[in-house]
């Protein structure tokens, strides 16, 4: 009940702890498929753009700090490459992500976050898929890894969702409770 109360209590930075907690929870699980695309939809909907590029950021080096500290990956010139590419691909999503929310603000968050996700995972994937003959690995955009990270991420997304949505809840009702 402490992450929810924290998550009610200072937005931007209980969500930045939240993300980190939970990407390196998807590290830790899935290596290389770290849900990237959903933190970047759940920082865009939350919170001012500048915030979000931070948390995205700081997601971002929690993520390189395990991969390169714990799950041992390769300590080469590609593999930082491939990991600044990455970057790059969350920033430009959650930015796409922040439009996608900005510009269908009339429907609500909660009716967006679907739409967000699919606009910022097409931007991701295809930017990624754009630098393959710097990085290799074209042949992880078949199809059907594509669809089961796409899969992960709505998963994820719909975790984080419904985590921030409990403890705005449980927030409000505390504060009701306390005047």
């Amino acid at each position: 009940m402490t992450m929810l109360k924290a998550i009610s209590g200072n937005p931007s930075l209980s969500l930045t702890l939240l993300l980190i907690a939970a990407c390196a929870s998807a590290s830790l699980i899935f290596a290389c498929a770290t849900p990237f695309v959903a933190f970047a939809v759940i920082a865009a909907a939350l919170l001012p753009l500048r915030q979000a590029l931070v948390t995205m950021l700081v997601v971002w080096l929690a993520n390189q700090a395990i991969g390169f500290g714990i799950l041992g990956y390769p300590r080469t010139f590609d593999a930082a490459l491939a990991g600044l590419f990455i970057l790059g691909a969350m920033i430009a999503a959650t930015i796409v992500a922040e439009r996608v929310f900005h510009a269908l603000a009339s429907l609500g968050r909660l009716a967006t976050y679907p739409l967000a996700l699919i606009a910022a995972f097409a931007v991701f994937e295809v930017l990624l898929l754009a630098v393959t003959p710097l990085t290799g690995g074209a042949e992880t955009f078949a199809l059907g890894i594509v669809g089961q990270i796409a899969f992960t991420n709505a998963v994820w997304l719909a975790g984080l969702v419904a985590i921030v949505e409990v403890a705005r809840t449980v927030g409000a009702t505390q504060h009701s409770a306390t005047r």
